[in-house]
């Protein structure tokens, strides 16, 4: 094997790589795209903060995975964070100062892990999870479809 072949192999990888990497810029407005085009409660001013609190590592996987994250003001002060597994959302009560900070480092954990359990979680402002807790349904915007991919 000549020494060409492997150096044209990496030259032609390099440059299909940037055709294939999002910057870090473009994953967080791909996010708020998701997040305006299903949540009810999205508005820059709401959504962005919190998306930019996320490490983009754990953005990249929820997009790849179909998840969403939606500010959620009818969320309670005492449950203001919460997971709706069935459709793989994230939501935060963004008037409860805590609520965003309990929500990313949920998000980071389970996105390392790359497990989403179909059950709804919920969580107090302090990160503890609440058991039996009732939460106000998850409904998208009229006509948005939630792609979630089970794996």
């Amino acid at each position: 094997m000549s020494w060409k072949s492997p150096l044209a192999l990496l030259a032609l990888s390099a440059a299909a790589f940037p055709a294939l990497a999002q910057s870090d810029r473009q994953v967080v407005e791909a996010m708020m795209t998701r997040s305006a085009n299903v949540c009810p409660g999205h508005s820059t001013e709401r959504t962005l903060p919190t998306v930019k609190a996320v490490p983009v590592g754990a953005l990249r996987v929820m997009l790849d995975r179909g998840l969403v994250m939606c500010p959620d003001r009818r969320l309670d002060a005492d449950a203001p964070a919460v997971f709706y597994g069935r459709v793989g959302v994230f939501g935060w009560n963004p008037e409860v100062a805590a609520s965003s900070a309990v929500i990313v480092k949920q998000i980071d954990a389970m996105t390392r892990k790359d497990e989403y359990p179909p059950d709804t979680l919920v969580w107090d402002a302090k990160a503890t999870p609440l058991q039996q807790r009732t939460v106000p349904a998850f409904e998208p915007k009229p006509g948005a479809a939630v792609l979630f991919k089970i794996r």
